[in-house]
Order: structure tokens, then C-alpha cells, then sequence
């Protein structure tokens, strides 16, 4: 029998939980042993009496407990989880998480004390989908050239609603809060953060990239417009937050924004709360894996298949799948050396000469116009959007600055990456 603690027995934990419960027979079928949670962990025990079984408010009963094999940590946050995911570690449990914030600054530091003991994290991206077994093992024999995602299900949602039904920003915000996608503080959504954890771990795992989350480009959805949905629509594309890791010779740009998407891209068609993450490898080409990226069901789905997973092989090392630098010499390119296209919302004054002076602007700074359109917005106001060729991430910052301390330009100016 393997006995498992869960550290955080909330919604995905209980979930954990009632899944080695009622599919016991067919888990253990598979696993070849039976699987049971012997103790959990919350922080409000007046919430835990119906979990019929040792429950306490301290994870170093878990921890300590020399009858636990398995420790199951779905608390969040960062410092606390790894102190004790280190203390586990030493008294050699095995660790299954979902917790993507710890890992995006930690997944080394991990890797190295865990050794040979298993260490798995497939919850901690894309909930349900089996993203990180696909990069790990399913397309081991590639070299990855870019990984594309829809990573954050809220984001999805708020622009899917957006783009279908012209919802304002705020307004679908307020939905996504209602219906309990977004949280009462929703930064770390709206904001890109959690996606850009979730691509940090995908980007160590295919190039072995020891990246922070501070040394990556990270943009929300915070200023999409209805302008900005008709210009999608007008020129095909739709708008997505991505997580992107891409290789361009021995550097890897990692990046989160919101992304002009031609309609006809896969990428594009994934709508709703749902992710989809889309991997370019050198001899399988594009693959692409599509699910519910949240959700206590999901993402407990995924922490039950790494316990089997455990339980079945023995162990699983190293947790990021190999154990020496990956390729020599990959580096992380400077966020100013990234090039992409462009799309800009200006705001102006709508006078005789403005356009020829914003245009004169784009020519100094060699950024090569592809497409204009001029949209009346208010009384002597119009919104000039534009679309670029390819220019880099400094040139198309400094010109944003220049075009921001024009008299005639009324508000900063928005941008927003094509891909």
C-alpha cells in the first residue's frame, strides 16, 4: 500500500482526494498497488471534518510522517512551499505539485536536492492537459523550435467575450469575477504572470532555460479595446494572451502578451476558459494540445496521474528530464533584441499635418508601416491604428516614447504584438 499526504486540501485537493477514493479500483489497476491518502492538511480545521481522515493545520505532520510515501503539495505560494518540499525531499518522499509560482523560481534549485527521487508537476501547466509528459518524454527525440500557448483560461475567456459578443473590458472582468474565473484581485491574471510561470517551466524542460519570471517580457490584456477587436476583426486575426518560446539560433526569447492571431492559425480557434499550447518540433513539426487548463477536477486529474505515474515506475529522475546542461551555449535573448510585428492604437488630435508628422516618426526610427486605418473616436479626436512590419522590441519602444510627447497624441499609445 502507498499512503499519500496532501498539503492543501482545497479545491483541487479534495478533488485529489475523491478521486483515489471512488476510482480506487481502477488506479490501483493501474498503478499495481493500492493508492490511499492517509492525512491532510488545512488551514481551517472547522472546514475539514468531512474528509474522514487524520487532518491537521501542520505540514510538517506530513512531512515527518515516516508511514507518508508520497507528499501531495497544493498550498500555493512560494518561499513556504519550498521549504518544506526541500524538507520532504531530504527525508525522501516523493513530491507531486501543482504549484507553478514555486517552480518558476525554484525548478533548479528542486531538480538538484530531489536527485533521484520523483519529483512531478504536470497540474502545474495547463491543468488537464499532459503538456509537460509530451515535452519531457512524447517529444524527447526533437530539438523544440517554439511553443505557443493559451495558458491562462481566464484571459481566453475575457477575450473570447470580447471578440464575440463586444463586451467592454471591464464589463467581462466583472463577469469572469462573477462566474469564478478571476479572482477578487485579478493581476496575476489579467496581468500575464501566471502564464508566464507556466512558460518558464515548459521553456526549462525544451531548451534547459534558467529564467526568472523578472528577466522575461510579461504584458496583460489590461488595455484591449473594442478598437482594437475591430481592427482584429478587419484584418483577420483575433486577439490572445500567449506564452511564447521560441529558438533563434543559441538564444531563446521567452515572452507573454497579448498577440495578434491570424483566424486561420490553431492557436486562434481555442476559445473560452479552455488552453491550448501549441509545440514546433524539428522532426514531429507542430503538435498541439487543447483541454481545460483549471479547474479542481483538471488539474486533480493530472496530480492523481503523476501519483500513478510515481507508483508505477518507481521514480522519474531528473524531474526536468535531464541532468546536465541541454544544449551548450543557449542563453536568453534580451527582451530589446526581440523582433515581431506590430500592431498601435494612437489617440490624436484630428488636425491638418498630425498624420504626416506620426509617420515621418515611424520612417526615423526604420519601422515600415504595413497597414492604417483612422477612425473618428470623439469631437476633433480620432484613433489612428496601425499595423508594422517587422521591427525590433527597442525600436518600436522608443518610438512609442517619442510619439507619447507629441501635443497632438492624447493618451500613451497601446501596442499590441502579431504573431
Amino acid at each position: 500500500m502507498i499512503r499519500v499526504g496532501v498539503i492543501g486540501a482545497g479545491t483541487v485537493g479534495r478533488s485529489v482526494i475523491e478521486i483515489l477514493r471512488e476510482n480506487g479500483a481502477i488506479i490501483s489497476a493501474r498503478a499495481g498497488e493500492e493508492i490511499v491518502v492517509k492525512h491532510s492538511v488545512v488551514r481551517n480545521l472547522e472546514k475539514a471534518g468531512d474528509l474522514d481522515m487524520a487532518v491537521s493545520s501542520d505540514p510538517y505532520d506530513i512531512i515527518n510522517d515516516p508511514e507518508i510515501d508520497i507528499v501531495v503539495e497544493l498550498m500555493g505560494g512560494v518561499e513556504l512551499p519550498f521549504e518544506l518540499l526541500k524538507a520532504a525531499l531530504k527525508n525522501g518522499k516523493a513530491v507531486v505539485t501543482a504549484n507553478k509560482a514555486l517552480l518558476a523560481y525554484h525548478r533548479y534549485e528542486l531538480q538538484e536536492i530531489a536527485g533521484e527521487i520523483p519529483f512531478e508537476f504536470e497540474a502545474s501547466v495547463a491543468g488537464g492537459i499532459p503538456i509537460i509528459n509530451a515535452l519531457r518524454d512524447g517529444l524527447s527525440a526533437n530539438h523544440i523550435l517554439s511553443i505557443m500557448g493559451i495558458m491562462n483560461g481566464t484571459c481566453n475567456f475575457m477575450l473570447t467575450k470580447m471578440m464575440n459578443e463586444g463586451v467592454a473590458f471591464e464589463a467581462v472582468l466583472a463577469e469572469a469575477q462573477a462566474l469564478g474565473y478571476a479572482e477578487a484581485d485579478p493581476t496575476f491574471d489579467i496581468g500575464g504572470f501566471d502564464a508566464a510561470h507556466k512558460l518558464l517551466i515548459l521553456a526549462s524542460i525544451a531548451y534547459g532555460i534558467d529564467a526568472k519570471p523578472e528577466e522575461i517580457l510579461i504584458e496583460g490584456i489590461e488595455g484591449v479595446t473594442q478598437a482594437d477587436i475591430a481592427f482584429a476583426k478587419e484584418f483577420g486575426y483575433t486577439i490572445k494572451l500567449l506564452g511564447i518560446a521560441k529558438r533563434d539560433g543559441d538564444e531563446v526569447e521567452l515572452r507573454v502578451h497579448a498577440a495578434l492571431v491570424k483566424n486561420e492559425a490553431m492557436i486562434a480557434k481555442i476559445d473560452g476558459v479552455m488552453n491550448g499550447i501549441s509545440v514546433v518540433g524539428d522532426r514531429v513539426g507542430e503538435t498541439l494540445y487543447y483541454g481545460p487548463g483549471a479547474g479542481g477536477n483538471a488539474t486533480a486529474s493530472a496530480v492523481v496521474a503523476n501519483i500513478i505515474d510515481i507508483v508505477r515506475s518507481g521514480k522519474r529522475s531528473p524531474m526536468l528530464g535531464f541532468n546536465h546542461p541541454l544544449e551548450e551555449g543557449l542563453r536568453l535573448k534580451n527582451r530589446d533584441d526581440i523582433e515581431s510585428k506590430y500592431y498601435l492604437r494612437l489617440r490624436i488630435s484630428d488636425k491638418p499635418g498630425i498624420l504626416a508628422k506620426i509617420t515621418q516618426l515611424f520612417a526615423d526610427h526604420a519601422i515600415s508601416i504595413e497597414a492604417v486605418i483612422q477612425r473618428p473616436s470623439e469631437t476633433e479626436c480620432t484613433h489612428l491604428l496601425v499595423a508594422t512590419h517587422e521591427a525590433s522590441e527597442k525600436a518600436i519602444r522608443e518610438l512609442m516614447g517619442q510619439l507619447e510627447r507629441l501635443d497632438a497624441v492624447l493618451e500613451s499609445p497601446y501596442m499590441i504584438r502579431i504573431v
